[in-house]
């Protein structure tokens, strides 16, 4: 029996489109509220959001572990995002594909060591190790004297973090913090040829969608039949919210009003944001050394992106 071919009156849904259509529309609602709140501020809750999503995923971990929260934590980013920008993989070189690849693997392998970093050590501590990675990127290649200082004050942090002597500290967890800040510091670099390949996010969002891919086969082989759950579902679905859609909105709407000088050095905080979300939320405790090493990686990125050479008109 031939199939009756639709009407040309008859209604025409595409699911696809009509979630790209909801998508669009609330990011251009939220980007409508944040523009009277200061870009400043912005930031500083774009990292809030991010590190509250971190929090909140370590309450998946019973259920999925590291893997699987990561996994699904990634999956529903990356669908989000291919939904907003709807990327085209059509006419892409071998050479494009290559560096979409690694690109992928570096999100993947990064965001697989972090979330298993905060399985084994403090949130803040996890964070603060982690942004080794874009500070190493900020200074390196430098001969300035000066940028020597900024490496010195983030050596003093991690070996101020090192369980040293039989501490408490997890060598295994702050191995992994630093594995995510070299992954880290990966995605920098490629994000700049990506960004030149594909038009708004679509390298973004491709590549997100390929770090999910390489997670898929682990990420459902540990997870299980949990990742079915709705309340995991649900849970998984916030955090993608405050890691990916509140952040994207909230710093597009602030890298418009703030130079780029600026920019860095708030999103410098974060380890400082790290620590205090895990002190209010997982009731992480941080010893005084501890507090002192984010300190110091703070200002060490901080310093880093104030005296770093900048446009003139930054």
């Amino acid at each position: 029996m031939q199939a009756t071919p639709p009407s040309a009156n008859a209604p025409h849904f595409s699911l696809p489109t009509d979630l790209s259509v909801l998508a669009t529309r609330q990011i251009r609602q939220v980007r409508a509220f944040t523009g009277s709140i200061p870009p400043g501020s912005l930031i500083l809750l774009s990292s809030f959001a991010i590190q509250v999503g971190l929090a909140l995923s370590k309450s998946l971990f019973d259920s999925l572990g590291a893997v699987g929260t990561v996994f699904l934590c990634k999956a529903f980013g990356a669908v989000f995002l291919l939904l907003l920008y709807r990327p085209t993989l059509q006419r892409q070189t071998p050479r494009t594909w290559v560096l979409l690849g690694l690109f992928g693997s570096a999100m993947a392998i990064g965001n697989l060591a972090f979330y298993a970093a905060i399985d084994r050590i403090p949130l803040g501590i996890a964070s603060t190790l982690e942004f080794i990675g874009p500070l190493s990127v900020a200074v390196l290649g430098s001969r300035r004297w000066l940028d020597l200082l900024w490496v010195l004050l983030a050596a003093i942090g991690v070996l101020l973090l090192a369980p040293w002597g039989g501490g408490s500290l997890d060598w295994l967890g702050v191995a992994l913090a630093l594995t995510a800040a070299l992954c880290w510091a990966s995605y920098i670099l490629l994000s700049v040829p990506v960004g030149q390949a594909f038009v708004g996010g679509s390298g973004l969002a491709i590549g997100l969608g390929i770090a999910s891919l390489l997670l898929l086969p682990a990420g459902v082989a540990v997870g299980g039949s949990a990742l079915l759950k709705p309340i995991v579902l649900g849970v998984g679905l916030a955090i993608a919210v405050l890691n990916t859609v509140l952040p994207y909105s909230l710093e597009f709407a602030a890298m418009k009003r703030v130079p780029p000088r600026i920019f860095g050095i708030l999103v410098s905080i974060e380890p400082a944001i790290a620590a205090l979300v895990g002190f209010l939320f997982l009731g992480e405790q941080l010893n005084p050394q501890t507090l002192l090493a984010i300190v110091c990686v703070t200002a060490a990125a901080i310093g880093a992106t104030w005296f770093g050479r900048q446009n003139p008109h930054a």
